[in-house]
């Protein structure tokens, strides 16, 4: 039972590590494309892409790290 509960915690922590890189590599982007002259007029649909884009890779980190991660 204690194996469960400190493999829960293990992907818990390596899935907010990762969540962490993702949103600071996510948020260079943004602002590297609004710096490069995209217009605020886009800005809305560019937040949605990469929050879509940021919403798809936790959930690959989720899935992966629940299939693969090995036992304690």
């Amino acid at each position: 039972m204690m194996d469960i509960f400190l493999r829960a915690i293990a992907i818990l922590v390596e899935v907010s590590i990762l969540a962490a890189i993702i949103y600071a590599l996510l948020r260079g982007v943004q602002l590297t494309v609004f710096d490069l002259g995209l217009g605020s007029k886009y800005r809305k649909i560019v937040v949605i892409a990469l929050v879509l884009a940021g919403s798809m890779a936790v959930v690959f980190f989720i899935a992966h790290l629940i299939s693969f991660y090995p036992t304690l």
